[in-house]
């Protein structure tokens, strides 16, 4: 019995290789691929994806499709990279909110995040998501923030750059407060360390400095506004606002394509989180957006809080409404010519924040920068090649060699931007999850199935 129960050994280790080719190989048949590189659309293509790569891209009539793969029907269905949220905050790794936001996430094709309030906890994560043992979307995570409250001094501020970069965070997160001897110590360390920093432009050292120091993203804009105020302007009477939205009246617009020119030469990049200035400051009633489908999955004390936040934002002395839409507009406009300069965007809308809802927040930043004058094709660069080339992973675009982290849709987001939203199902790290499973996952978040 022991002789045979030895010779059984090599069959049961094929079997299980078998099994295993089986769950690691998949085909997306005669399916339109958008590879994001270019806004050419290749309809009626095969793309097979074996060990997490994808390993062929070819016309359906072309490629041989292995009897182990698991065959996806990509017929009238579109094959794109997955995107990226440039700016969330990511719960802490034994938090009840993790499972929640990553399935929202993933839910919505969104397969790559970078958590813009690390904590140490984030660096096992990091690592737990990439093997698989979580579920959710690949994680870039700062540290502890650098703010007026966490930094005592320049030395402080480059102790703790050092400490970061040592723990191995992949980035310097810069909150408001800091002194400008503070930001410039922090801006020279990181630079000799070669860790980028990222997040609020301090307002003692101003845009032109976080630009010559070479930051790497300025978030929701921060500084803009300040920045193309006129010569001695007294900034309506020391009230800016939210994000400064109250100054646009002062603004002296004109120049905004000159700085835009600035920021692209400087090499910085921008994530504007408009969604987030949009949803916080515009005249849509606080119940309008309490009510959007996505908020059912978010505890609802968060969301009576979002309402709390945007009618205390709504009341506060010296708030003007006509200005709060003037600044949308010129936000607008921002955005516009810094992707006309060549300055980088990259999607982001700070979630989850204020009604933004992990992953559907994305979709509705998306429809921001279109309205910003960018085509559907360029806003979808700003959450797949673009996230690729400032990060320099092997993701983003949907070639041979590529990282299978993807989305399949039901119909053409180059077409209508809101086509991103009619997903099918996400692959993930080569792991494939349709629609209907992904919806299971979200279940057990769905506030509404309580009501009786």
């Amino acid at each position: 019995m022991r002789i045979v129960a030895h010779r059984m050994i090599p069959a049961l280790i094929a079997l299980l290789a078998a099994q295993l080719s089986l769950a690691e190989t998949t085909a997306f048949v005669n399916v339109n691929v958008l590879t994001m590189s270019t806004d050419a659309v290749l309809r009626a293509q095969t793309v097979l994806v074996k060990d997490g790569i994808v390993a062929a891209i070819g016309n359906v009539d072309d490629v041989r499709i292995p009897p182990e793969a698991e065959a996806v029907d990509g017929t009238d269905r579109y094959l794109m990279p997955g995107l990226a949220e440039m700016h969330a905050h990511v719960p802490d790794a034994d938090s009840d909110n993790l499972d929640r936001d990553f399935s929202l996430f993933v839910a919505n094709g969104i397969t790559t995040v970078r958590g813009m309030l690390g904590r140490p906890s984030h660096l096992r994560l990091r690592q737990r998501l990439e093997d698989g043992e979580v579920f959710g979307p690949r994680l870039f995570t700062s540290g502890p923030s650098l703010n007026g409250r966490s930094v005592s001094g320049p030395r402080d501020a480059r102790r703790q750059v050092r400490d970061q970069t040592a723990a191995g965070y992949d980035f310097v997160k810069v909150h408001p407060g800091l002194s400008s001897d503070e930001f410039e110590a922090l801006a020279e360390t990181a630079n000799e360390l070669g860790i980028p920093y990222a997040g609020h432009v301090p307002v003692a050292s101003g845009l032109s400095t976080a630009l010559r120091l070479n930051m790497a993203t300025i978030d929701h804009l921060d500084g803009y506004f300040v920045a193309l105020l006129p010569p001695g302007s007294h900034r309506s009477g020391g009230y800016g606002g939210f994000f400064d939205v109250m100054l646009a009246a002062e603004l002296e617009s004109e120049r905004i394509a000159e700085i835009a020119k600035a920021t692209a030469v400087s090499g910085t990049w921008n994530v504007p989180t408009q969604t987030l200035v949009e949803q916080r400051i515009s005249d849509v009633p606080a119940d309008d957006l309490r009510n959007l489908p996505e908020m059912k999955y978010m505890p609802r004390e968060r969301v009576r809080a979002w309402v709390s936040r945007k009618e205390a934002t709504l009341a506060e002395r010296g708030f003007d409404p006509e200005i709060a839409a003037l600044a949308v507009e010129l936000r607008r406009k921002l955005i516009l010519a810094l992707h006309e300069a060549g300055a980088g965007l990259l999607l982001g809308s700070d979630a989850p924040q204020v009604f933004n809802v992990p992953g559907f927040s994305a979709h509705r930043e998306l429809d921001a920068l279109v309205a910003s004058g960018l085509t559907p094709f360029e806003a979808l660069q700003t959450g797949t090649t673009a996230v690729a080339d400032f990060l320099g992973t092997n993701t983003g675009r949907l070639e041979v060699g590529k990282d299978a982290d993807l989305v399949l849709l039901d119909d053409n987001p180059f077409d209508d931007i809101r086509n991103s939203r009619r997903i099918h199902g996400v692959m993930l790290r080569g792991q494939w999850h349709s629609a209907s499973q992904l919806a299971e996952r979200l279940e057990r978040y769905d506030s509404s199935r309580d009501a009786t």
